[in-house]
């Protein structure tokens, strides 16, 4: 039986709004998205556990000390600033290489990277509790009592990078769990297919050659986040070749995505490692309301059986896919795929 996590605190979390073309609009990342997934996995008879509450020490093996004592105590600060019930930017640096911010307004700016990252009240015990689920995975996955655990990680984490927050994304979950296998494996791939390029991942270990990251999503050209994902960013120093980008038209569905797949599994086969973190978004469905890719719900499950079939211990942390008719179609047939072609 595969394992899978979840914690209620998940749930605590939503950030309401967020700016779109000058509009505020509701935030997609809802705690309905989980309740959706959570009934998927019953269709499947998993009942998911919550997981332990494994402290910072994982954590800050990603993040770095300012910006975890900025998430925890931030909400505090700012309502006793006056501000409102939501922690919202309204200012950003040209750089980070300056002074810390030493005011709420300040540090708001300097930590959160656009409007798509409000902070809540419940926003750090959720998010804690998000990645305690990829932590709870990886250390099934690395002490072998399974080779492949889910968790329903939300919020996301894959835009999130050191001391930065991102695109719903606060604690970079599948970051977190790579480093936690890296305790015990020598080598860890992060396979990120989520409609989105993973910034933050991409960002944490660009200049690494311990951890092989590769993201399929539209292409950023003209799709969030913009700045980062095309093919041309392959790392930096000793990270260089080991970062490795499949963009894609907007609009492409199955073919053109499972095209991109081979290509992507050829290169983690060459790298050969040890385990493989996957980072499973499922918003590249065609009814996923950021509409950027068209992948079917049969497309998923013909994803999630070539992944299985490179025979990777995995750690499946779930990144995007909001609130659709398919939703929770689409990770049963991606959850069912996967454990099938392992059978």
């Amino acid at each position: 039986m595969m394992h899978a996590y979840f914690s209620p605190d998940q749930l605590l979390h939503h950030g309401q709004s967020f700016l779109v073309g000058g509009e505020r609009k509701p935030i997609p990342e809802t705690p309905e998205r989980a309740d959706i997934l959570n009934a998927a996995l019953t269709k499947l008879g998993i009942s998911p556990s919550r997981p332990a509450d494994y402290g910072l020490s994982p954590i800050a093996r990603v993040h770095s000390p300012e910006y975890l004592l900025f998430l925890e105590n931030i909400h505090q600060e700012w309502r006793a600033a006056g501000g409102a019930d939501i922690v919202v930017p309204h200012i950003h640096p040209f750089d980070r290489q300056g002074i810390y911010p030493a005011t709420p307004a300040g540090k708001a700016g300097f930590h959160l990277g656009d409007t798509s990252c409000p902070i809540t009240a419940g926003t750090w015990q959720s998010a804690r509790a998000s990645a305690n689920c990829a932590i709870a995975a990886a250390r099934d996955v690395g002490a072998e009592k399974t080779d492949i655990a889910y968790a329903l990680c939300r919020p996301p984490g894959h835009h999130a990078s050191r001391e930065i927050a991102g695109g719903f994304c606060y604690l970079n979950n599948s970051a977190i769990a790579a480093m936690d296998l890296r305790e015990r494996f020598g080598r860890v791939a992060i396979l990120d297919i989520d409609l989105h390029h993973g910034n933050g991942t991409q960002h944490i270990f660009y200049d690494r050659d311990d951890v092989l990251t590769l993201s399929i999503h539209a292409d950023p050209a003209g799709f969030y986040p913009f700045y980062w994902g095309h093919a041309h960013e392959r790392g930096n120093g000793a990270g260089l070749g080991y970062n490795h980008n499949f963009p894609l038209p907007l609009g492409s569905g199955d073919d053109v995505f499972l095209n991109a797949l081979d290509r992507a599994l050829e290169t983690i086969q060459r790298y050969a490692p040890d385990v493989l973190v996957l980072a499973c978004g499922l918003d590249a469905s065609g009814d996923d309301p950021f509409g950027g890719l068209c992948v079917s719900t049969g497309g998923f499950g013909k994803i999630s059986r070539k992944i299985s079939l490179i025979g990777l211990p995995t750690v499946i942390v779930q990144e995007g896919g909001y609130v659709s008719p398919t939703l929770g179609d689409n990770l049963v047939q991606f959850l069912e795929s996967f454990a099938e072609a392992r059978s």
